[in-house]
């Protein structure tokens, strides 16, 4: 099983692919960790909200990664909002 989380080379974030924004999220690496970098929990939840190359209009991604799958909360705004999906090698 491949890693589907990755430690920056900085140290300071873990990286993951979101599917519903189509692109990488960063965490910072205070949130509590279980040290599974195939099946990895979080801490509290991750917000990312904004604006990005893959959307330039406002969005927001509200999640929980628990146990290597990914809790899309409902307040986000794409199309993977409510679902739980597993998280996909890095």
């Amino acid at each position: 099983m491949k890693k589907i989380i990755h430690l920056a080379e900085n140290g300071t974030r873990f990286n993951f692919w979101c599917d519903g924004c189509q692109e990488v999220h960063s965490i910072n690496n205070t949130w509590n960790f279980n040290n599974d970098f195939k099946k990895p929990t979080f801490s509290p939840s991750i917000l990312v909200q904004g604006t990005s190359k893959n959307s330039p209009t406002y969005f927001r991604c509200h999640s929980f990664i628990e146990n290597g799958q990914i809790r899309y909360l409902d307040d986000c705004t794409h199309k993977l909002a409510g679902q739980t999906i597993d998280l996909k090698p890095f």
